[in-house]
């Protein structure tokens, strides 16, 4: 199996470079173009995380948090795209084997990519390994700690085993980040209110 996915990250790799072609000088914008003053992803992720913080309303926070996604979703490398969006087909499939040697080979190729770590864990948590997701989510909050759908993860795994007071704790995380999060905020106030119930 691994042989045959050796073989089939070179058949992706080049048919990234041809999709691509050849650099060309034209491509390649000179200093002081506009091109070359554009935001890193870096700086466009802080942005949107600082309007995330600051949005009060759910329905443009939804749609600050799918831009944030979509910037989490971009590796930045052809080759890992492709094989991120083949294992969420395999994933949607419930291929789950496939998908979890193409997510492998995601973070072989790229370990610095945090949502491959992240779809990892998600399909990790899907198959009910649950120290695996956890492990898998330790490293995406260190290569990036604001990701809300990690400690969302986390929250979920800690409830299924009944550490209600360490979910509680990580969904004070995600909201500290994505505030006017629904969901988040449905589940902290249901556990809270369980909490100060069982301490009664």
């Amino acid at each position: 199996m691994r042989m045959i996915f050796c073989g089939l990250l070179i058949l992706v790799a080049t048919t990234a470079v041809f999709v691509a072609g050849p650099a060309s000088a034209a491509q390649t914008p000179s200093p002081g173009t506009a091109a070359a003053s554009e935001p890193t992803k870096t700086e466009r992720l802080g942005k949107l995380f600082a309007k995330l913080k600051h949005e009060s309303n759910p329905d443009e926070a939804r749609k600050t948090a799918d831009n944030i996604r979509a910037e989490w979703r971009d590796s930045g490398s052809a080759t890992v795209n492709l094989l991120l969006q083949w294992s969420d087909k395999a994933v949607a499939d419930k291929r789950y084997s496939t998908a979890l040697d193409l997510l492998d080979q995601v973070i072989v190729l790229d370990p610095k990519f945090a949502e491959g770590w992240n779809r990892r864990a998600t399909l990790h948590y899907i198959m009910d390994n649950y120290s695996k997701s956890m492990s898998d989510i330790d490293h995406v909050l260190l290569l990036e700690p604001r990701h809300f759908g990690a400690l969302a993860g986390m929250a979920g795994i800690f409830l299924s085993i009944g550490k209600d007071q360490l979910a509680l704790d990580a969904l004070q995380r995600v909201l500290d980040v994505y505030p006017a999060n629904r969901d988040a905020q449905q589940q902290f106030g249901e556990l809270a209110e369980k909490l100060a119930g069982d301490s009664i």
